[in-house]
């Protein structure tokens, strides 16, 4: 019998993915949100890209945050890492649906703002519950 149960942020890969999904669920949260408040409150159609950028930017941002916080290390490394893996799951789904994968500028956004999410997680206090690696 073992000891110490493992979790799920001792391992790299699974790490990474775990974060872009809850990433792209923050995302998804975001962007209906704010497609919300552009629609009803705001009437105005004109700001939606920038309003999709602002989701884009907190999802990558909030996924990247939580893998940093519970991974404890290489911040910069690894939410770069998780915006580019939210970037793949997306273009995918932009394959599939649209016909075209996304472009570049969302990649660029996705690892900058997963980097700063990253280093935020890493620098911030370290969980109460998050078991020992």
């Amino acid at each position: 019998m073992r000891r110490h149960k493992r979790s799920i942020w001792t391992n790299a890969f699974f790490s990474t993915v775990t974060a872009a999904i809850c990433g792209l669920v923050f995302t998804s949260a975001a962007s209906l949100l704010l497609g919300m408040l552009l629609f009803y409150v705001m009437r105005n159609m004109k700001l939606a890209g920038g309003f999709a950028r602002a989701a884009l930017v907190f999802g990558a941002y909030a996924g990247s945050y939580i893998y940093g916080k519970c991974r404890r290390r290489r911040g910069l490394l690894g939410g770069s890492l998780c915006g580019a893996v939210m970037y793949a799951m997306l273009s995918i789904a932009g394959i599939i649906f649209a016909g075209s994968p996304s472009g570049i500028k969302k990649l660029l956004l996705l690892v900058i703002a997963g980097g700063a999410g990253g280093v935020a997680g890493v620098n911030s206090k370290r969980p109460k519950n998050l078991m020992d690696q």
